[in-house]
């Protein structure tokens, strides 16, 4: 994104990458474990749900090869479309693996030859890598990280994951719906981190029933990888357990990547995390050195990189293009589908806020009903004060693309009052949006 957008601002510009075009996002992150999530869901719909609204079906069965033909193709397609748009707009594609030389001279090291590149500005926009267990490596078969999760060559019979996050709970549906028997532990005492406690709470009854053994303030104290699988140490509440799986898959977040790009050659400061370190700006502590996306940290995800990467490519043009995280969202591709942007209730009240919530259940929501997909809720927190939107919190069909009407309002800093008084056509999903907001009111109609 940043390279694009500096080339469209007319400066001339190289980007070196040493393994596929569009990083881990595209090759083995969001694009690829939304074609296995979406092809499951529809395998799960068909098996449990298509009897209920009268359609019959047979047997059904999971051509696994094929599946992963699909994702590969999906990923493809999407890689060459990145090559497309570097073509279409002039930018050099260096293949290989880039490290400083010194400021504004980087060395690059490809499969069959090195050259050097130099540059004005510099943006490093490496990604992040997954992190292993303290003793416990990742060797690619029995002990995988999520990238090997979404290209194993067959189902295994069960899997443990660890770590009940965004990755975790998505490559946990994907092999619970083909059949694999998965058991998902995490250590702290809620499911996604981080998130709405109450949001949490009913995605954990909503993925407990449909089949997936989660295990919360649960500790892995050892793994020891056998012939046949993985022998798994639990420890929760002073109480420890052997469990066994073909498979253990750890999503236990992620680690910048700046091996072997020598910052400190060009004075590139780094915290104790090894993140490295920027300005509101993106400006690194070496001049004309920019750092985006998650090699600088915060919320790890592929479209606030990208957005950073257009700001920083703005301001290197000389542009005054600022970064406003408040309306960045986030989403969990399970199903229900989850998606939150701004503040958790606990978060705005941890701030200082007096705070108003209005929720709307799915169960209540027409559309819901005609589809058949009616677990879930709408929340919307908003200060009691201002009625400023301070953040919304959905768990349930489409969650991810209805929370874009909530990013377009928070990006404003909308009231509720604003969402409210919005018509939404009829019969809509989105309507859950309107009827919550009404709730922050008291005005809640259609409950």
């Amino acid at each position: 994104m940043a390279a694009i957008r500096a080339a469209q601002l007319g400066l001339s510009v190289a980007c070196i990458e040493r393994d596929a075009l569009g990083g881990t996002c595209l090759n083995v992150g969001c694009i690829p474990s939304k074609a296995l999530l979406d092809a499951t869901e529809h395998l799960a719909w068909i098996r449990e749900d298509a009897g209920k609204v009268g359609i019959v079906v047979g047997d059904v069965v999971v051509d696994w090869p094929k599946m992963q033909k699909h994702r590969k193709r999906v990923v493809s397609a999407s890689s060459k479309g990145v090559a497309y748009l570097f073509r279409k707009n002039g930018i050099e594609h260096v293949e290989g693996a880039g490290e400083f030389v010194e400021p504004g001279l980087i060395e690059v090291v490809g499969q069959d030859s090195t050259r050097r590149v130099r540059a004005s500005s510099t943006v490093i926009a490496t990604g992040s890598a997954p992190i292993a267990l303290p003793g416990t490596p990742f060797d690619g078969q029995r002990v995988i990280s999520s990238t090997e999760g979404l290209a194993m060559e067959q189902i295994p019979t069960s899997l443990i994951v660890v770590g009940g996050g965004y990755i975790g709970l998505e490559m946990g549906s994907v092999y619970q719906r083909v059949g694999s028997r998965v058991t998902i532990v995490e250590a702290l005492d809620t499911i996604l981190p981080g998130m709405d406690g109450e949001l949490a709470a009913e995605g954990f009854k909503a993925f407990t029933k449909q089949g997936l053994d989660i295990r919360t303030s649960t500790l892995v104290t050892a793994a020891n990888v056998t012939d046949q699988g993985v022998e798994v140490e639990l420890s929760a509440s002073g109480e420890s357990e052997t469990a066994s799986a073909d498979v253990m898959l750890v999503a236990i977040g992620r680690r910048p990547v700046t091996d072997g790009l020598h910052l400190d050659r060009v004075g590139v400061a780094t915290d104790e995390k090894g993140f490295v370190e920027v300005d509101q700006h993106f400006q690194t502590s070496a001049p004309n050195i920019y750092a985006v996306g998650d090699v600088i940290g915060g919320k790890m995800l592929a479209h606030k990189g990208s957005e950073e990467g257009v700001v920083v490519a703005e301001r290197i043009a000389g542009q005054d293009s600022e970064m406003d995280y408040f309306p960045i969202p986030g989403v969990v591709y399970t199903h229900p589908e989850i998606a939150t942007v701004g503040l958790s209730e606990e978060e705005a009240s941890a701030a200082g806020h007096e705070v108003r919530v209005g929720r709307f259940p799915f169960s209540a929501n027409g559309r819901a009903r005609s589809m058949n997909d009616t677990t879930g809720f709408v929340k919307l927190v908003a200060d009691a004060h201002s009625d400023q939107m301070l953040g919304c919190h959905i768990l349930g069909p489409r969650a991810g693309d209805l929370i874009a009407e909530v990013v377009a309002a928070a990006a404003f800093r909308a009231s509720a009052e604003d969402i409210a008084l919005t018509v939404h056509a009829h019969p809509t999903l989105a309507e859950a949006i309107k009827e919550a907001a009404l709730d922050v009111h008291g005005e809640v109609v259609h409950l």
